[in-house]
C-alpha cells in the first residue's frame, strides 16, 4: 500500500506540501493540467528548485494577476467553484472536504456557523490552488494513507484578517486536535490553517481520534518542500513516499511487529 509520510520538523503549509509533492515525483506539466480543470482564472505558478541549508527543494509561488484578499467567499462558493470544475469527484471530494474542516474549525472559534464564515486569507486563490493542488498530487502519487511526525508547537504573533493573533492561530489549533505536538522555540508561523486543514483531512488516527505516527514502511523516495522564510534552520517539508509494510512483509524480512 501506497503512503506519505509528512517530517514537519519545521512546520507545514500549503505551498510546503505542494513542493514536497513535486519533488517526490508528481509530474509538474500533468499537475499544471489537472488544475486547470479547477477553471479559476487570475494566477500564475512558479515552480522552481531552491536550496535551504545545502538541501535542494521545490519550492511552489501562486502569483495572483490582482491582489485577492478572498472577502466574501464562503463554504459555498468553494463547493460552487469545486463542482463545476473537470476534476475527478474523488479530488473535488477532499477538497471540500479540507475547506469544510476550515469552516467548522472558524465557525467554533468566533461563535457562528460554518456557512457564515469568511474564508479571508484561506478563501483566496492562492489557497484554492494549494488546497487542490495537494489533493491532486497526492491521487496522483497514488497515495492510499497519509501520515505526519510530531508537529512543532511555538508561539509569537502572526497577522491576519482579524487582527493580530497568537502562534498557533486559534482556528489552526483547532484543526489540530489529536495531533501529537512537541514544544519548537521559534518564535513564528509553522504551521499555517491551510497546511493543518489538509493535514487534519488526510491523516490516519485510531478509533479515539488520535494521529497515528509512522507505521513500519519501505521508503521509495523523499521529496522536499520549501517554504517562503530563511532561517536559521531548514525551512522545509520532508515527505517520504514509502510502501506499508504488513505483518507478513515484517516477517518475511525476519522481523516482527
Amino acid at each position: 500500500m501506497r503512503i506519505a509520510c509528512f517530517d514537519c520538523f519545521s512546520g507545514i503549509s500549503g505551498d510546503m506540501i505542494l513542493g514536497a509533492l513535486l519533488h517526490a515525483g508528481v509530474d509538474p506539466q500533468a499537475w499544471r493540467a489537472a488544475l486547470d480543470q479547477l477553471q479559476v482564472p487570475g494566477y500564475d505558478i512558479a515552480i522552481s528548485t531552491v536550496k535551504k541549508q545545502g538541501i535542494s527543494a521545490v519550492s511552489v509561488e501562486v502569483k495572483l494577476h490582482e491582489a485577492d484578499t478572498g472577502h466574501g467567499r464562503h463554504l459555498s462558493d468553494i463547493a460552487e467553484i469545486l463542482e463545476r470544475s473537470q476534476l475527478p469527484e474523488k479530488v473535488r471530494h477532499r477538497a471540500l472536504a479540507v475547506f469544510t474542516r476550515l469552516a467548522n474549525a472558524e465557525a467554533k472559534i468566533h461563535a457562528t456557523t460554518p456557512e457564515a464564515i469568511h474564508f479571508h486569507e484561506v478563501g483566496a486563490v492562492d489557497a484554492i490552488v494549494d488546497i487542490v493542488g495537494a489533493c491532486i498530487g497526492l491521487e496522483m502519487l497514488g497515495v492510499e494513507k497519509v501520515y505526519c511526525s510530531p508537529l512543532p508547537y511555538n508561539s509569537g504573533w502572526v497577522e491576519c484578517a482579524h487582527g493580530q493573533m497568537p502562534v498557533p492561530a486559534p482556528a489552526t489549533l483547532e484543526l489540530l486536535s489529536g495531533f501529537t505536538l512537541r514544544f519548537d522555540p521559534r518564535n513564528e508561523e509553522l504551521i499555517t490553517p491551510t497546511g493543518a486543514a489538509i493535514l487534519a483531512e488526510f491523516v490516519e488516527r485510531d478509533a479515539q481520534g488520535h494521529v497515528l505516527g509512522f507505521p513500519p514502511l519501505r521508503l521509495l523516495n523523499v521529496g522536499y518542500g520549501a517554504g517562503r522564510r530563511d532561517t536559521e534552520q531548514p525551512n522545509l517539508l520532508r515527505l517520504c513516499l514509502a510502501e506499508e509494510l504488513t505483518p507478513a512483509d515484517l516477517e518475511r524480512a525476519g522481523h516482527t511487529l
